[in-house]
């Protein structure tokens, strides 16, 4: 029986790069996403989907449908003071904020006297990844969640462990 759309699905994974376990929850909590709502990287969606809860597999995931082609002009040349307070070192990760208020992630390239070249490439573009992936549950989404379109699992109480989130004098 094929996944739905919309319903809740638990996997627990690993990821390499062809050389490398690059990322893993194997022993930890599961990824627990809802299914169709590009939570997960679409070639990862689309290799899960005729997959029932149990079942495990080995899936070869393109780069196209991964974090896609490694761009070469998605680079930039910082002003190094715009990093006062950090130890930079070449290959970090950082985050920051982007034009649309989101978090973007960069990877420090190079490090100069007076710049620093970041990579705003997702560290994984451009690499075809190999999956093993186990589904561990599959469920029907609540209102609740199918408004928020985030699982229960997910969700983050809001202040002092209440759900009004208002005050937040704690």
């Amino acid at each position: 029986m094929a996944i739905e759309k919309n319903q809740i699905v638990s996997i627990e994974y690993e990821v390499s790069d062809g050389e490398q376990v690059v990322d893993s929850n194997i022993g930890g909590m599961p990824l627990v996403f809802m299914f169709g709502r590009g939570q997960i990287i679409p070639g990862l969606e689309n290799a899960i989907a005729n997959m029932a809860i149990g079942e495990k597999a080995e899936v070869l995931v393109k780069a196209e449908d991964a974090y896609g082609a490694y761009e070469p002009e998605a680079k930039q040349e910082v002003p190094r003071d715009q990093f006062a307070g950090i130890e930079l070192e070449v290959g970090m990760t950082l985050y920051g904020q982007g034009e649309d208020g989101g978090t973007v992630q960069v990877v420090v390239q190079d490090i100069g006297d007076e710049s620093v070249i970041i990579d705003f490439n997702h560290p994984l573009a451009g690499k075809d990844l190999v999956f093993l992936v186990g589904i561990n549950n599959i469920r029907e989404a609540s209102a609740e969640e199918m408004m928020s379109g985030v699982p229960v699992e997910n969700q983050q109480e809001s202040c002092c462990g209440t759900s009004g989130g208002s005050g937040c004098g704690c």
